[in-house]
């Protein structure tokens, strides 16, 4: 087989019990991909993986994407990776160190999506810290430093053992190359690291005060990380002088002893270039944030202008919403502003939806119907969205109804069936469905379902809305991810926010947006963003109805949502005071 010009191979993690490894060629072209299965183990708030399996399954997934893309690994020139921001911990020989009750040295990664830490995130709120503000007020349980917190307060013996502790994504880079410089994204994003106080006034004799903590007083006073830097926790591991940080950067080559030897570059001594890594979620930004369509809203905009007003849906078992800005913009109850911490020099906003993929599983598994219904998509060989959305159209035609989404005027779902993380930052917001009957029916589950969808699709509209009226401008989304295949879920969240919705060209952005770090690595192209305007490109364009029936229901339905939400404070300070 002829050699490639640049096959960049991109390794990306998720939660759904699956990894995935993806190459990609010179035009962004997905050769081939392959999943591995990974572990879980989930009791109450803790959610718990192991790295040790995690590397397994990836050099297990980039052998199989390799066979199956017909590449041979001398040919791949270039390494990417981008996963959960999930907190790993290893001690000084790089072995895993347990961070779990059960004591199983195997558990050494606590999931992004854990919350056993909601009590350690409000004892860091408390203390006020100015370094909150560049976190929407408040630090989440699913962020770094309140996990910490909780290690050391509940595991004393595991926090004495841990030399490194490392996002996901990190871990994975050093894991490959045996560097542990970490990168802006995770450092920046969870672990309240302002890098660009840090980055930006380095170089001068006078640092403010943010410059002087960008190791600052969450890590080291509240969560006492002070006591174990001098182990090279993070004071030598963050590796926070380093400009590799940036997304881009050429952190270090992946050596055959590391397992990936598939992707050994034989003819080189030193190996196959390895990006610095991201999260998923910014990863799937950098694979799809710069798709081109045909908008009258972006004709007359330049690149970055027209960038800033797009916000990127990353639909998965959770939704991240990230919108970048030249100026930093705070925003109560939303992520950021995080700089660079996406698209360098540029500012990331980041709200989210802690459970949308993994809310829809969960309203459809636990009902009665949910049994009947996965043997009768199986024997159809569709997936169970699929038979739902034609449950739907069959019934908006039998019932004569105006337009599907008015199947679902009786019922009404508030999401936060696992917190809210934005705009409301409330932790302990619960969910809410508002009309249920006695009907067991697939018909009855295919209205909940629906109506969660348009939940979710709430959800966003009240994100999108609270950044607009705190600067940006936000007037067209894009969307990826496993949701953003779903017909119904897409055309509700145009009609209910009232935006297009771009979809890329390649449906795996995720993979997509590593590709492009180890491309950049490799040097094959000067900058994260002419990799983005080069390797980005868009595919179908979901439009909003203009019914204007469809725009004044949906209003009343967000409507409702917000007032669903109120009546939830108001109640638990009813409780609060019955039983103060």
């Amino acid at each position: 087989m002829n050699k490639h010009n640049g096959i960049p191979v991109a390794v990306f993690y998720t939660l759904q019990l699956l990894l995935d490894a993806g190459l990609f060629d010179e035009s962004g072209k997905l050769l081939g991909s392959a999943s591995s299965p990974i572990q879980i183990w989930k009791d109450g708030d803790c959610v718990e993986q192991s790295s040790t399996d995690i590397w397994h399954a990836i050099c297990a997934a980039v052998k199989s994407a390799c066979s199956l893309a017909k590449v041979a690994g001398q040919e791949v020139t270039s390494v990417g990776f981008a996963a959960t921001c999930s907190l790993v911990a290893v001690d000084s020989d790089g072995s895993p160190v347990s961070v779990s009750w059960s004591g199983d040295s195997r558990r050494n990664i606590i999931v992004w999506m854990d919350h056993r830490a909601v009590k350690q995130a409000e004892k860091i709120n408390s203390c006020n810290s100015p370094v909150l503000q560049y976190c929407g007020g408040a630090v989440s349980p699913e962020m770094q430093p309140p996990k910490l917190l909780w290690v050391k307060e509940n595991l004393q013996e595991s926090w004495s053992m841990v030399f490194r502790w490392m996002d996901l994504s990190d871990w994975l880079s050093y894991r490959a190359t045996g560097d542990d410089t970490r990168s802006l994204c995770t450092t920046v994003c969870k672990w309240t690291y302002l890098g660009h106080a840090h980055m930006q006034q380095k170089n001068e004799k006078d640092r403010d005060m943010e410059a002087f903590c960008y190791l600052n007083v969450i890590l080291f006073k509240v969560v006492g990380a002070g006591s174990i830097a001098t182990k090279g926790t993070f004071s030598t591991a963050l590796n926070v002088n380093k400009e590799d940080m940036i997304s881009g950067k050429t952190i270090g080559t992946a050596e055959i002893q590391s397992g990936l030897y598939v992707i050994k570059a034989e003819a080189s001594k030193e190996g196959t270039p390895v990006g610095t890594s991201l999260i998923d979620a910014h990863a799937g930004g950098v694979g799809v944030m710069a798709s081109v369509a045909e908008l009258a809203s972006e004709a007359k905009e330049d690149d970055e202008e027209a960038i800033c007003r797009r916000m990127v849906l990353v639909c998965g078992t959770s939704t991240c919403h990230m919108a970048v800005s030249r100026n930093k913009l705070f925003i109560p109850g939303v992520w950021g502003p995080f700089w660079s911490a996406m698209v360098p020099e540029l500012w990331l906003t980041e709200g989210g939806q802690s459970a949308t993929g993994a809310l829809l599983d969960h309203i459809i598994e636990n009902h009665v119907a949910s049994h009947n219904l996965a043997n009768r998509a199986a024997s159809r060989n569709i997936s169970v969205f699929e038979l739902l959305n034609s449950i739907l159209e069959s019934m908006a035609h039998e019932m004569k109804s105006p337009f599907l989404a008015a199947l679902t005027e009786d019922v009404h779902v508030l999401p936060d069936f696992h917190g809210n993380r934005s705009p409301m930052a409330d932790p302990k917001a619960k969910g809410i469905i508002c009309g249920l009957t006695l009907d067991t029916s697939e018909k009855q589950l295919a209205l909940l379902y629906l109506a969660t969808v348009q939940g979710i699709a709430c959800g966003t509209r009240h994100i999108v809305e609270h950044c607009n009226a705190h600067g940006h401008k936000i007037d067209t989304l894009l969307a990826c991810g496993g949701l953003a295949k779903n017909p119904v879920f897409l055309q509700q969240h145009a009609d209910i926010i009232g935006c297009p919705i771009i979809l890329p060209r390649e449906s795996e952005s995720v993979l997509l947006g590593a590709a492009i770090l180890g491309a950049v690595a490799a040097k094959e192209y000067s900058s994260v963003i002419d990799a983005m305007k080069t390797l980005n490109a868009a595919g179908q364009v979901i439009y909003p109805s203009k019914d204007p029936k469809v725009k004044q229901y949906h209003d009343v339905k967000y409507r409702i949502f917000r007032e669903l939400y109120e009546q939830q404070v108001s109640q638990r300070s009813l409780m609060a005071q019955a039983l103060s």
